[in-house]
């Protein structure tokens, strides 16, 4: 193989696939990134057999061929190296030639045949979806992933087609978020019932949003994987959870008797406030709703207690909810800078935040007992 790319170009590609690579070294060969060239196109393929990613670039190929190569170690080489033009060739000996301007390396490289055999692609079940809205989708829902390695089926993001929309639903057992997306192109029928996204599949959807701003990218699933492709030159396959969701809707409250306004941005700062001197382990505040009167507190028995009164649209019953600090910064900081509503029957029921100018998002949280 022999072939000329800008060093930039082959380091941002390396990046991307990166953090793919199997971490844990279970197999070797899957600390290794696959390269391979036909035509004037260079593949770069890495996988941990969950998720695999697959990036297609542009380069002036003079001979095909394929090998495979520490993907951390060419990557650390790379970050090192001008941005000129690259020059990479594997002579007889199975050695990586790699040549910018002055700069010299032979490297170690493994037969491409070592590599798994994957599957980037199932055009009978395509949807699209636009970047913006996979990242609004992510932005919104994955604060609620959770990280509880024994409830597996909670490690990820579920979307399932409810009345032509796509709902993304995370819960992580103390709180839940849910938001409808519209204008989806396409159905599929692994939609109907649902499929789960685990976090590591979610982290790499997030990277291609943010690469291709407001673009189309095809989305496909089968029973067990889901498969992106990103203008044909950013590929994904991503290993579904194989549980069932649970019933979501159960959280949901059917109605509330109480609620109250007030500004986003005041309650989370003084949110951030009082959680300083809130327990480390529980993160333990109290929010105390009088008439148009909303006091946040905490009291810690080592470092002392804190408190502050915001102004509030409210007269219902006085009520007291303990919430975890950290829960409620994460759920408010979803929400853009505008008023938001809190709604809840008392102090042991789920609490409901919402926004006027995100009505297709719902936020709940679970009450903490102090």
């Amino acid at each position: 193989m022999k072939l000329t790319i800008q060093s930039h170009v082959l380091r941002d590609a390396i990046n991307k696939v990166l953090s793919v690579v199997d971490k844990k070294n279970s197999r070797p060969i899957l600390t290794n990134c696959l390269i391979k060239s036909h035509g004037q196109k260079l593949e770069l393929i890495a996988t941990d057999l969950e998720v695999s990613a697959k990036i297609i670039l542009n380069a002036k190929i003079e001979e095909e061929g394929s090998f495979c190569i520490n993907t951390k170690n060419i990557s650390d080489i790379l970050r090192e190296l001008p941005n000129e033009d690259l020059m990479l060739s594997v002579d007889k000996n199975n050695l990586l030639n790699l040549n910018c301007k002055n700069i010299n390396y032979t490297l170690l490289v493994i037969s491409a045949d070592e590599f798994p055999q994957l599957n980037f692609q199932n055009q009978s079940s395509e949807f699209r979806l636009k970047t913006k809205q996979l990242a609004h989708i992510i932005n919104k829902t994955s604060h609620a992933i959770s990280t509880d390695e024994t409830r597996l089926y909670l490690n990820g993001i579920f979307f399932q087609m409810t009345d032509s929309k796509l709902r993304s639903v995370a819960i992580d057992g103390h709180r839940l978020a849910l938001l409808d997306t519209n204008e989806i192109m396409g159905e599929n029928k692994f939609l109907v019932d649902g499929v789960i996204i685990p976090r590591k599949g979610i982290s790499e959807l997030k990277k291609i949003s943010e690469t291709y701003t407001d673009e189309d990218i095809a989305i496909s699933l089968d029973d067990s994987f889901m498969f992106v492709n990103a203008r044909d030159e950013y590929f994904l396959s991503i290993r579904l959870i194989a549980r069932e969701y649970p019933k979501y809707q159960t959280v949901i409250p059917a109605k509330t008797s109480n609620k109250f306004h007030i500004d986003r941005n005041a309650i989370l700062n003084a949110v951030k406030r009082i959680k300083i001197l809130s327990n480390e382990k529980t993160n333990g505040i109290k929010l105390n709703v009088a008439n148009n009167v909303l006091t946040i507190s905490t009291n810690h028995p080592a470092l002392g207690q804190a408190n502050e009164t915001l102004p509030i649209a409210y007269d219902g019953k006085a009520t007291e909810i303990g919430f975890n600090a950290k829960y409620l910064v994460d759920s408010l900081s979803v929400f853009n800078d505008t008023d938001v509503t809190f709604e809840f029957n008392n102090e042991l029921s789920p609490v409901v935040i919402k926004a006027d100018d995100l009505p297709e998002f719902l936020g709940i949280i679970m009450p903490l007992k102090l």
